[in-house]
Order: C-alpha cells, then structure tokens, then sequence
C-alpha cells in the first residue's frame, strides 16, 4: 500500500471510531422501537471505503475499527457481533457492488441487511437458542430503513468528494 492510502485508512479507521461512540448516544428506540437497534452510522465509513477505495481497504478499515471498539467499550461479546456483522456485510456489499443493477442504496441495505443476519446467528450460537432467529424480520425490516440512510450518506459523500477521488 502506498503511504497516503495507508494514512487514509487510518483516518477512516478514526472516523469510523468516533462515528460508533457517537452512535451510542443516539436514543434510535424512540423511532424504531427495537431493543439493540442501531443506526449503523459507522458503516458510512465502510460503504465510501468500499466506493472510494477498494474491498481490501474496506476490510483493512472495518476489522480494526471493530477490534477497537471492543477495546474502548464494546468487550469481547461485542466484538464478537460486530465481526459476525461486519465481514459478511462488507463481503455481500462488495459482491452486490459489481452488479450494474444496484445503486449505492442497494448496495447499503444488502449490507445491513446480512449485517442483521450474521448478528442474529451470532446471538443464536451464544446463547444456544434458535428462538432469537424469531427477531430477524423485525431487524430486516429496520434494515431497510438504516440500509437506506447509510447509503444516502454514503452516496452524498461521495458526492461531496467529486472529482477529488483521484487524489486517493
């Protein structure tokens, strides 16, 4: 990796950071009143990673955001959910991306939609009980909401960025 894609991948990393504790403060219950739902606003950061850079890079940016967020506040079971989450997102985007069929918006809700179903596997497995599962089509629903919003944000980064891209 070049040094000024490397330094972007850790600003990314910093961001994605700061995007996930401010999420925590987000009371999202008083709209979707779902217990644990999140706005996933951190996967902005791995959505314009995804577009901007490349899957690589996206992966290079999501693991360690994830592992840091388990050291900083998130524990061992959080990280846990948010790997099982995240790599099956990041890899069903990156896949969904080459199809000229799907927007950015497409792309995003596929992500939080698998991001859903990699949790509630995850949830299933620890707490050995196939009755969590009873959860995913209330998670998938939300998903298209969230998906919706991570994409409208990603695209408008994008956008913003413009013809900055070959900067990177």
């Amino acid at each position: 990796m070049k040094t000024k894609r490397i330094a972007l991948c850790g600003v990314f990393i910093a961001l994605a950071l700061a995007l996930s504790y401010m999420e925590r403060i987000i009371p999202v219950q008083l709209v979707i009143p779902l217990p644990g739902i999140k706005l996933g606003i951190a996967n902005i950061v791995t959505l314009v990673a995804l577009y901007l850079l490349d899957s690589k890079a996206a992966f290079l940016i999501l693991v360690p955001r994830c592992v840091l967020g388990a050291v900083f506040g998130g524990g061992i079971t959080g990280l846990l959910f948010s790997l099982a989450g995240g790599v099956p997102a990041l890899l069903v985007m990156a896949l969904a991306k080459k199809s000229a069929r799907l927007s950015i918006y497409g792309v995003s809700i596929l992500g939080a939609a698998v991001h859903n179903v990699g949790q509630i596997l995850a949830a299933m497995v620890l707490m050995n009980s196939v009755y969590i599962g009873a959860y995913l089509p209330w998670l998938l629903l939300a998903a298209i909401a969230t998906g919706a919003c991570t994409g409208a944000a990603g695209a408008g980064v994008l956008r913003l960025l413009g013809n900055r891209r070959e900067a990177v």
